[in-house]
């Protein structure tokens, strides 16, 4: 039985204007859409500063940060009130102290795991996190090739806690989408796919479709 599977669309930039665009052609279709944040340091990339994202209030925002240090901007989380929060679990410090911060506040938490991290090595987090980001492409760039063997992760996570919500990051578009949707997945984040596309909205649509179809996942 397949789950119910979520396309989340993802945001990505560092310039100011070309964020505002992004949130009103993603404001159109969905309200569930994630927030990739870098710092140049755990990613080579770097983002606008998590001080500079926003969104609009009727979205459920997902907050990603790539960032070695997630200690050093949790002011900042608490003010902005993410439904959910991923931090990585190659981060330079202890989560967990973040994490109880940000669960008393309220705001679900998650742990992103690079394709170098077996799920195992990191029980401490997935233990008390609400959702695991099976995160399997380059850190800060869409578009990039995706590691499908990063799937395999998908069953050892669920197996360690059944009840967690699964998430995947990393180069899903049109032609791949159906098999991550029937591989025990619970949310695709979606960057480029939806991004680049002539249209945004329709190109979400046809995702949506496509995860829907039944038979033989080439």
């Amino acid at each position: 039985m397949i789950r119910t599977v979520s396309i989340v669309p993802t945001i990505l930039s560092d310039n100011k204007q070309e964020y505002r665009e992004q949130v009103e052609k993603i404001n159109v279709f969905t309200r569930r859409v994630q927030i990739d944040v870098t710092d140049g340091e755990f990613a080579p990339a770097t983002t606008l500063d998590v001080t500079n994202v926003w969104w609009p209030k009727n979205w459920e925002a997902d907050l990603h940060l790539m960032v070695a240090r997630p200690s050093e901007c949790i002011d900042t989380i608490l003010k902005l009130n993410p439904s959910l929060c991923i931090l990585h679990a190659e981060a330079s410090e202890d989560l967990i102290p973040t994490f109880n911060t940000l669960k008393e506040a309220g705001i679900k938490i998650g742990v992103a795991l690079l394709p170098s991290t077996y799920p195992g090595d990191v029980k401490q987090y997935i233990d008390i996190v609400d959702h695991v980001l099976i995160f399997a492409s380059q850190l800060g760039v869409q578009g990039a090739q995706p590691d499908l063997l990063q799937m395999e992760k998908i069953s050892i996570v669920r197996n360690m806690k059944p009840e967690v919500e699964i998430g995947w990051d990393g180069g899903a578009n049109i032609s791949n989408i159906r098999a991550l949707a029937h591989a025990d997945l619970d949310v695709i984040n979606v960057g480029s796919a939806i991004a680049l596309a002539p249209d945004p909205a329709e190109m979400f649509q046809e995702l949506v479709a496509e995860i829907d179809k039944n038979g033989v996942v080439l």
